[in-house]
C-alpha cells in the first residue's frame, strides 16, 4: 500500500528526482518497520567477554598509594606520613582564614559569572602570581619579558611546560635531580623530552651531594634542560647554599643549559616568601631566559582547587608574545582553558594588601609548625638514644624529611606500628603532631635496632 501511495504521487507533477527521494524513502521505512519486528541480539561488547579484559591492572601510584593502604587500616594509632599535605595538629586539613574570607568576598559579589576564561586564564592571577615568584621590581616585569600562563597546579604547569619545549626548544633532553618527585620522569616523558638524572643526595651525610651535582651539570650537552627544585627539595628536603646556588647559576649560564625551576613551596619552606624565591630571582636577574612552574597548593592550601601558574622569561617582549601564541597551542586541546574558582581566590589575597598580611602570617605558622616537628621528632630519637646520627631532620627544610630508613625498615614500620610513608623513607612532617611525634619515635627507633 506504501509503495502505491508515493508512485501515485509521481504522476501528480513531482519531478523523477523527486520520486526517486521518495521510493528512497519508502524502502527506508519498510526496512525500518521489518527491523522492529526482528529479535535483538547483544553487540559484541556486550557479552561476558568485555573488549578491555586483556588490559591488566596499573599498580597503585607510589605516593597516593600510601593513603589507600592507611585508608584499609582499622588500627587506632596508624599514622599517615606519606601524602604531602598540611594537617593540624590535631591531625586534621586546614583551610586558611584568609582562603575563607576570599571565598566570601567572590561569593557575594553578584557581578560575578561562571563564563569560560581566556586559555591562558585569569589575567590578575598571571601578573600577581609573576610578581610573587620574580618580585614586584624584577626587570623581567618591567620590561615585558615574560609570559605567564594559569594551569592546573604545578603538575599541569610542568607538563604544559614540558610539551612547549618538546616542541620548540633544540633539545630534547631533561637532566632531573636523583630522587626527585616521584610524578617528574613521568610528566616529562609523557610530554615527549628524554629524561636523564644528575647526582643530588648524598647518602652517606644524608645532605647535599654538590660535588656530583656539579660535576654531572658540568657533563650535560650545551642547552640541556635541567630542572631544579626552587626550594624545599622533594623528597629529600635537602637545598643548596646561596653561595651553591651562585656556583649552579654560573655553570649552567656558561653551558646554555636551560633552567626549569619547580616552585611547589614557596614561603612553606623557611616561612619567608621572599627567602624561598631568591634562586630563581637570582637566574633572572642574570637576563639569561628560565620557567618557573608555580603552585598554590601547599602555601595557600588550595590542593583540590588544582591552582597553578607557568612563567617563561625571554630575551625581549616580542619573543615573550610569540612564545605566549604558542602555549596557547599546547593549553587547547590538553584542557581548553583552566577553572576560574582557585585562581580568582588567589587572585584576591595577592591583590588586596590586608588579606595578603594575613596570608603571610598564616604562611609562617603553617611553616614553624613544621620546624617544630623536625626539632620534637631529633629531640625524641636523641632521648632514647636511637643509633645514627639524626641531625639531617633539622638541618633539612620544608615538608619532607628523608628519614634515611631503607624499604625493609619502612615495611617494618608499617607492620608493627601502622605507619605509612613511602618506601624510600621521605616522612611528611606536615602529618606529625606532638601526641604522634612518641609514637613515630619510637617506630623509628625499633626498626633502626631490629632491621639493620
Amino acid at each position: 500500500m506504501a509503495s502505491k501511495s508515493f508512485s501515485s504521487s509521481s504522476s501528480s507533477g513531482c519531478s523523477p528526482a523527486s520520486d526517486r527521494r521518495i521510493s528512497v524513502l519508502a524502502r527506508h521505512l519498510v526496512a525500518e518497520n521489518a527491523l522492529s519486528s526482528s529479535p535483538i541480539y547483544a553487540s559484541p561488547t556486550s557479552s561476558a567477554n568485555s573488549v578491555f579484559a586483556h588490559i591488566a591492572r596499573g599498580p597503585e601510584d607510589p605516593i597516593l598509594g600510601v593513603t589507600v593502604a592507611y585508608n584499609k587500616d582499622p588500627s587506632p594509632v596508624k599514622l599517615n606520613l606519606g601524602v604531602g599535605a598540611y594537617r593540624t595538629e590535631e591531625g586534621k586539613p586546614l583551610v586558611l582564614n584568609v582562603v575563607r574570607k576570599a571565598e566570601h568576598m567572590l561569593v557575594n559579589d553578584r557581578s560575578r559569572v561562571k563564563e569560560y576564561l581566556p586559555i591562558v586564564g585569569l589575567a590578575d592571577f598571571n601578573k600577581l602570581s609573576a610578581k610573587l615568584i620574580f618580585g614586584a621590581d624584577s626587570p623581567v616585569i618591567r620590561e615585558n619579558r615574560i609570559t605567564t600562563v594559569q594551569c592546573l597546579s604545578g603538575t599541569g604547569s610542568l607538563r604544559v611546560g614540558g610539551e612547549f619545549l618538546a616542541k620548540h626548544y633544540h633539545q630534547r633532553t631533561i637532566y632531573i635531580p636523583l630522587p626527585t618527585w616521584g610524578n617528574h620522569p613521568k610528566v616529562f616523558t609523557l610530554a615527549g623530552l628524554s629524561v636523564k638524572t644528575y647526582r643530588y643526595y648524598d647518602p652517606a651525610t644524608r645532605g647535599l651531594n654538590f660535588q656530583g651535582l656539579m660535576e654531572d651539570l658540568g657533563s650535560a650537552p650545551s642547552g640541556a634542560i635541567i630542572l631544579l627544585h626552587a626550594c624545599a627539595h622533594n623528597p629529600t628536603g635537602v637545598d643548596p647554599t646561596p653561595q651553591q646556588w651562585e656556583q649552579i647559576r654560573r655553570l649552567m649560564r656558561s653551558k646554555a643549559l636551560m633552567p626549569f625551576f619547580d616552585s611547589a613551596y614557596q614561603g612553606f619552606a623557611s616561612g619567608s616568601l621572599d627567602e624561598d624565591a631568591q634562586p630563581v630571582r637570582m637566574f633572572a636577574a642574570d637576563g639569561g631566559e628560565l620557567l618557573v612552574a608555580q603552585s598554590y597548593a601547599k602555601n595557600m592550601g588550595l590542593y583540590g582547587e588544582r591552582v597553578g601558574a607557568l612563567s617563561i622569561v625571554c630575551k625581549d617582549a616580542d619573543v615573550a608574545g610569540r612564545v605566549e601564541s604558542q602555549l596557547k597551542l599546547v593549553i587547547r586541546p590538553m584542557y581548553s582553558n583552566p577553572p576560574i574558582h582557585g585562581a580568582s581566590i588567589v587572585a584576591a589575597i595577592l591583590k588586596d594588601g590586608n588579606l595578603y598580611n594575613e596570608w603571610t602570617i598564616e604562611l609562617k605558622a603553617m611553616a614553624d609548625r613544621i620546624i617544630s616537628m623536625r626539632k620534637q621528632l631529633f629531640d625524641a630519637l636523641r632521648a632514647r638514644g636511637t643509633p645514627g646520627d639524626w641531625s639531617h631532620i633539622i638541618k633539612q627544610i620544608g615538608m619532607f624529611t628523608f628519614t634515611g630508613l631503607n624499604s625493609e625498615q619502612v615495611a617494618f614500620m608499617t607492620r608493627e606500628y601502622h605507619i605509612y610513608m613511602t618506601s624510600d623513607g621521605r616522612i611528611s612532617m606536615a602529618g606529625l603532631s606532638s601526641k604522634s611525634v612518641p609514637h613515630l619515635a619510637d617506630a623509628i627507633h625499633a626498626a633502626v635496632t631490629r632491621m639493620k
